[in-house]
């Protein structure tokens, strides 16, 4: 005897398909939150433990659980050279970049920061979008930048050339992480965990002896753990579960409102109050960040990062 499922049961699968799933502007909310509030943990972290020590516990508690979560040694063999080569550019990519921001938000707010990165993804939108549109948002943006910039520079040089410097690494990333994304052999995030692993490589010379000190410290060592967790696993995990189900000129508006983000964190968790100057440069920089367009791209393509504002480039 045959036996087929009843209406009752069928019904009870429809029902249990239409049942509401978590939002996916909630998934973005929640990286666009931890995406900064894991840099303000860290900035509390810096009065026990060395700044590039900091970085190291980021990428290796990241690292570490990319690796047990993703396995993604399990794809090796299925990726060439020029696959491996990009990998490895994305992990010295992420390593420095992390060291850089890092750097750049132990001398100046975090909203300057975070706002100031987000000049690399709008001027490599102008350069690799024929889009007149972008010119002006690249106009608006230098604007906003030289508010948030010309009195800081004279004070702390270093740390705003760390601010640019994380910038550009971070429109590299946006290159990398677009080759990365779009192979085959590559199923979610596993091309960001084996990179992540090659950046924990690639951070350990610089940043393993500042971390040294938090080995004799549990508060430390739970403390970096969960910047780890809070800056490079939660947000990364979030961005994809938001970006698979919203539409590209939803998640392009809401990268918009990431400055403002790190802005109202900076104020509740560092104290961190910015000046009326400040607000406008980050403003402006907002708007440039709503304004620039990219060309439309394949939906494999979809940029892995937080703000990653997806441009099209030669693979």
């Amino acid at each position: 005897m045959v036996l087929t499922a009843g209406p009752s049961r069928q019904n009870s699968a429809a029902a249990s398909q239409e049942r509401p799933r978590v939002p996916a502007q909630a998934y973005f909310v929640g990286s666009a939150v931890f995406h900064y509030l894991g840099p303000s943990f860290a900035v509390l972290l810096f009065a026990r433990v060395d700044v590039l020590g900091v970085a190291w516990l980021r990428i290796a508690t990241a690292g570490l659980i990319f690796a047990i979560w993703r396995r993604p040694w399990r794809a090796a063999g299925r990726l060439d050279r020029g696959t491996w080569v990009s990998i490895a550019g994305l992990g010295a990519t992420l390593a420095v970049m992390n060291v850089c921001f890092y750097l750049a938000i132990s001398r100046l707010p975090l909203a300057t920061v975070a706002a100031i990165e987000f000049t690399g993804p709008i001027v490599l939108a102008a350069a690799g979008a024929r889009v007149r549109g972008n010119l002006v948002a690249v106009a608006v943006a230098v604007a906003g930048v030289y508010l948030l910039t010309h009195i800081r520079f004279a004070g702390d040089p270093l740390g705003i050339g760390c601010a640019f410097a994380n910038a550009g690494l971070f429109a590299l990333y946006i290159i990398l992480a677009h080759r990365v994304a779009r192979h085959s052999a590559l199923r979610g995030i596993d091309g960001l965990a084996a990179a992540m692993l090659l950046a924990f490589v690639f951070v350990s010379p610089v940043g393993l002896g500042g971390a040294l000190r938090a080995f004799t410290d549990p508060v430390a060592i739970a403390a970096g753990a969960g910047v780890g967790v809070t800056s490079s696993v939660i947000p990364y995990v979030c961005d994809q579960l938001a970006m698979a189900r919203l539409p590209r000129a939803t998640y392009a508006l809401f990268v918009a409102l990431l400055p403002a983000t790190a802005t109202v964190i900076g104020v509740i968790v560092l104290r961190q109050f910015p000046s009326i100057t400040d607000v406008a440069g980050i403003v402006l920089i907002m708007i440039g960040v709503g304004m620039h367009r990219a060309e439309p791209v394949e939906a494999e393509a979809r940029p892995l990062y937080p703000g990653a504002i997806r441009v099209e480039t030669e693979a």
